[in-house]
């Protein structure tokens, strides 16, 4: 698989199991295998999850940002070719802190790092950014299983 960045929604597609509604990442923008990765999400009004603020504003819900950023992290996981026929499970997360909405029309940029990363588990650290800002941080723990 070629993994030529950015990867695009077709090599995304080829990467993760997940889609449309449910795949929430748009573009991988930065790649350094067992390292670091960040991704694009464009959030858009029409996405039927989307929800209002008290303000009547179009927000994301932080548990789908939330999502994306375990996407993301998965797609690191899955474009070593060791692991490209396991299935990334999420097993947890943990001191994640939702620091600021995101609106319909932000771009987010979110980065995984890793943290610890063995042959069947591993922990990851995830940030959301719109605008340089961070709105979304946390740890987030996954196992590798076989794919069936």
């Amino acid at each position: 698989m070629d993994l030529t960045l950015p990867l695009e929604h077709q090599t995304i597609e080829r990467i993760l199991p997940h889609r449309y509604p449910f795949l929430l990442v748009d573009r991988i923008v930065e790649l350094d295998i067992d390292k670091r990765i960040v991704g694009i999400k464009n959030i858009s009004e029409n996405e039927h999850f989307m929800s209002r603020d008290p303000d009547g504003r179009s927000a994301l819900p932080p548990t789908i940002l939330t999502e994306a950023i375990a996407q993301v992290g998965a797609i690191l996981i899955l474009a070593k070719p060791d692991n490209r026929q396991r299935l990334p499970l999420f097993a947890g997360i943990k001191r994640v802190r939702y620091r600021k909405p995101v609106y319909a029309g932000d771009v987010v940029e979110i980065e995984a790092i890793v943290l610890r990363l063995r042959s069947t588990m591993g922990l990851l650290k995830g940030i959301a950014r719109v605008n340089g800002e961070r709105v979304v941080d946390g740890t987030m723990a996954f196992a590798l299983g076989d794919r069936q």
